[in-house]
């Protein structure tokens, strides 16, 4: 609760601030440079869904300058740490927006963050294209029900997410009784487990039961064993890779053998590390992107990121790099850097021809695209299958 009062506060606090430096913020016209804001989860227990958003995001705009700019100028990342915090995303966003006058913004891997940046950029009416926070109340706000003006992303939503998880279970897996365990501290985590168990049991599967953790905690035997005294079929685990890491492994210590499934959260190298390879055999988890798609825009991706940073792109590397082209492309269309027309072009957009795949953003300001079937073989990850929306 402490902390509940502690981040609304917060993050009140940064709107009240903003309010008072609207008037500064915005596109300069006489600037032979245009900022975009790259927001992200540098440090913290998200830290490299960060570091590879940004890299990604850095690269298409090397790219883009090395080609003569847009509208004449040379663009300019501006990068802002989250700390993977929902209060430090509101005050980093306040920043970019008010003192670094950003003309858009595009970050932010975990929902409870993004959500948190939301509240900034409506206030601001600034464009911001999250890269892979996929709760719907990102773009929808929870209250109203309105879709908000200046929010977008580029990534599938986890009503979609969590309906893939569920038929690969059924359907692939063979799999009909579940467990599943919820980070109550994540609105991304709480939000996938609910869109999971609906298609779960309406697809005719049962969910023997729900336990929860937190995201930091570093023991989940006492949970795990409540788990293990269910027997379930498999586990359902829609986390971030620090503590599904710590799930897996101590899961397997305790002697449950199930196939363990989550989402997107889990796309960190991170996640072999902390729970080492053994252990995530007979794992999976549904993704935006794999390296071994073979189509010739993924291929020429993965061999520009392999040289430009020596090692091979994961998911969130790739949203970066296609949300900060989609951002370019709209400020194209719109052949201007005011935000209210930035927006009005970003949604507009249409088939773009992203790396993840041709991107249209809904009227819900969401993308829809495919999402892909990930499973974890000795430490590797292995492409299992594409699921169309």
């Amino acid at each position: 609760m402490r902390k509940t009062i502690f981040t609304v506060a917060a993050l009140a606090l940064a709107v009240i601030m903003l309010a008072g430096l609207l008037a500064g913020c915005g596109s300069d016209s006489s600037s032979t440079e245009i900022k975009i804001g790259l927001l992200n989860e540098l440090t913290g227990g998200n830290a490299t869904f960060g570091a590879s958003t940004t890299n990604g995001a850095k690269m298409a705009i090397k790219e883009a300058n090395a080609k003569g700019g847009v509208l004449g100028k040379q663009l300019k990342a501006v990068v802002a740490d989250n700390k993977s915090e929902p209060s430090e995303s509101a005050n980093a966003m306040t920043k970019l927006l008010s003192q670094d006058k950003v003309v858009a913004v595009t970050g932010v891997f975990a929902s409870s963050n993004a959500i948190a940046a939301s509240s900034v950029v409506e206030a601001a009416k600034v464009p911001f294209l999250a890269v892979g926070a996929t709760n719907p109340k990102v773009t929808v706000d929870e209250k109203s029900g309105k879709v908000k003006d200046y929010t977008f992303r580029v990534c599938f939503i986890d009503p979609f997410q969590g309906t893939v998880g569920a038929n690969f279970v059924l359907g692939t897996l063979k799999l009909t009784k579940a467990v599943v365990l919820v980070d109550n501290s994540s609105d991304y985590s709480k939000g996938l487990a609910d869109f999971f168990k609906n298609a779960f049991t309406k697809g005719g599967g049962t969910i023997l039961g729900q336990e929860a953790y937190l995201q930091k905690d570093q023991d989940f035997k006492t949970v795990l064993t409540k788990v293990k005294a269910l027997n379930p079929d498999v586990l359902y685990v829609p986390g971030y890779y620090e503590e599904v890491g710590k799930i897996v492994r101590q899961a397997r210590e305790l002697g449950i053998n199930a196939p363990i499934v989550g989402g997107d959260g889990w796309d960190s190298p991170k996640l072999v590390e902390v729970a080492t390879a053994a252990p995530l055999n007979n794992t999976y988890f549904t993704n935006h992107y794999s390296v071994d798609d073979t189509s010739a825009a993924s291929q020429a991706f993965v061999a520009a990121y392999k040289k430009e940073y020596g090692l091979a792109p994961d998911a969130m590397a790739v949203l970066g790099y296609d949300a900060m082209n989609v951002v370019i492309d709209a400020i194209k269309r719109a052949n201007s850097t005011e935000p209210a027309k930035i927006r009005e072009a970003l949604a507009a957009t249409k088939d773009f021809p992203a790396v993840t795949g041709a991107t249209t953003l809904n009227a819900t300001h969401d993308a829809v695209k495919s999402a892909v079937i990930i499973e974890m073989k000795d430490g590797k990850q292995v492409y299992r299958a594409t699921v169309k929306p």
